[in-house]
């Protein structure tokens, strides 16, 4: 139950568009260094890491992509030695 619920947190966030999260992401890192023990607190401090975490996973994919490693080009690469059928 708790992976099904998160998949769906994940699937919701990477729905976001990152400009909008980077302009937020100043906003929660304040609200996260001014500790305090409430509810609001945590939830900026989660808030907070998952704009980092969505702007990471962005510069690996594109890091990733530029590269040529993604599953079209392993399969590219896999393809490339095969002998083809021809009809």
């Amino acid at each position: 139950m708790i992976e099904k619920a998160l998949n769906k947190i994940a699937e919701q966030i990477l729905a976001f568009d990152e400009a909008s999260l980077r302009n937020l992401r100043a906003k929660y890192h304040s609200r996260m260094i001014e500790f305090d023990t409430s509810k609001e607190w945590e939830k900026a401090v989660i808030i907070y890491f998952i704009i980092n975490s969505v702007i990471t996973k962005n510069a690996l994919f594109n890091q990733n992509v530029l590269a040529g490693r993604g599953k079209e080009k392993r399969k590219e690469k896999r393809d490339k030695g095969r002998l083809k059928l021809i009809e």
